[in-house]
């Protein structure tokens, strides 16, 4: 059915048609990230999955410095928690010193569901 239809329906009742609530948007403006001018200054942290032959799923943790494009850690496991994912950039940074900045990306891979 057309929405001019309902629309005119409404109108003639004298009631409010509601109005789709739009998509979610990011609050702000995003400045574009500065390019890392030498190594150590930015890693990225992303997952891969995959699986074997259909039958059970796996995920890696890939660690990645941007300038040099070296991966620094490649965890395979079932499930890469949180609680896992901060010892091992704590066990890269025990080789190579921290980063001054750890990205991902905007996935909800890492997002919190509140509870404590």
């Amino acid at each position: 059915m057309n929405w001019k239809r309902p629309y005119r329906i409404y109108r003639e009742e004298r009631l409010t048609v509601r109005k789709r609530g739009g998509s979610k948007r990011a609050v702000g403006t995003s400045a574009p990230m500065a390019i890392p001018q030498g190594p150590n200054q930015r890693w990225s942290f992303d997952f891969a999955s995959d699986s074997l032959s259909g039958v059970s799923r796996f995920r890696i943790l890939n660690v990645i410095d941007d300038f040099s494009h070296e991966c620094f850690a490649a965890v395979v496991d079932t499930s890469v928690s949180g609680e896992r994912v901060a010892p091992e950039l704590d066990g890269v940074a025990e080789i190579r010193d921290y980063s001054c900045m750890v990205v991902s990306d905007k996935g909800t891979k890492l997002t919190s569901n509140g509870n404590l």
